[in-house]
């Protein structure tokens, strides 16, 4: 029987055409509800996502048939993989694909934090000549640590070695490290960085992770750049860190309000008041989850994902 995948987001093309090329069966829809796909899931042997609505329980009932999830991306929480596990469902991601494109963004946003780029540009733009208020600070003899060190923490060390930093990695599994970071426990970390940088999953450990007394747990005050999840930090413990001067600063590339999909965080009508603050603050660095986001790893992604997919089931 030849192999059915349905693919419920876009992807860059090549995904769908090598697929195409050794045997497998593409259909699309990117616009039904996902009871509308839940209709029709038990037809297919394989689902390609990236963030469009979350695969549970009842979903997972309903597709009889499926062999494998296929997500697009790094992260699988948009999946209860326990329970696609627990009927014998494949589960496939590329931590892979944007992995370089993740740690080039992490250190763009140490050093337009460092050397207040972002500031320095919006007072010129708007008519202000300031360099004494733009002083920065080098990166050269600092300690820059990292909380998970897999695909995006590796590469991200590996990013810093072209720097005179020192790099400390934490880990829940032991023995992660390599000749970019030395690996120590979370309080040396805690001890020792003026860095802290997150390459964490969203579960129920990291999830409000970095909360007050995990900050003040922090020996010196320290900048923070988050391109994991933005549920890992408790953005109001965040903006009472900044306020009091315990973090001298942050780039987040993720946040707390966003939607399990990614998109359209202004859509409530309700503002927290400490995304506010974050809107506002000059040492405050946003983006829209692109860390991961790049032309090249729009293309790298989806050449993972079809690698994965004929070596697991047999295609040449």
């Amino acid at each position: 029987m030849d192999m059915k995948i349905l693919h419920i987001d876009s992807n860059h093309p090549l995904l769908w055409d090598q697929l195409n090329k050794v045997g497998f069966i593409n259909h699309s829809d990117f616009t039904s509800s996902k009871e509308e796909i839940e209709n029709k899931i038990q037809d297919y042997q394989g689902i390609v996502i990236r963030s469009r609505f979350k695969i549970d329980k009842e979903f997972l009932d309903k597709a009889r048939n499926l062999q494998f999830i296929a997500r697009v991306g790094a992260g699988l929480e948009s999946i209860d993989c326990d329970y696609a596990i627990s009927k014998n469902i494949a589960l496939i991601a590329a931590p892979e694909g944007n992995r370089n494109a993740v740690a080039e963004h992490s250190l763009g946003m140490i050093l337009s934090l460092f050397n207040n780029l972002n500031q320095a540009n919006a007072e010129i733009k708007s008519g202000t000549w300031n360099r004494e208020s733009n002083r920065g600070h080098e990166l050269e003899g600092k300690t820059v640590g990292i909380i998970g060190y897999g695909n995006m923490g590796k590469a991200f060390a590996k990013k810093l070695q072209g720097f005179d930093v020192e790099v400390l990695c934490y880990d829940i599994l032991d023995n992660v490290a390599d000749a970019s970071a030395k690996q120590v426990s979370l309080a040396e970390l805690k001890q020792r960085a003026d860095v802290l940088s997150l390459h964490i999953p969203w579960t129920p450990e990291t999830d409000k992770m970095i909360n007050l007394k995990f900050i003040n747990e922090f020996e010196k005050p320290f900048w923070i750049i988050n391109t994991s999840r933005g549920k890992n930090i408790v953005t109001a413990d965040l903006v009472a860190a900044l306020q009091s001067g315990k973090i001298l600063g942050a780039g987040l590339d993720v946040l707390e309000y966003e939607k399990l999909s990614f998109e359209t965080l202004f859509s409530d009508k309700h503002t927290p008041e400490a995304f506010q603050y974050l809107l506002k603050a000059q040492n405050v660095l946003l983006t829209p989850h692109i860390a991961g986001w790049t032309f090249e790893s729009h293309e790298r992604l989806a050449q993972v994902i079809v690698d994965k997919i004929k070596m697991k089931y047999h295609r040449s």
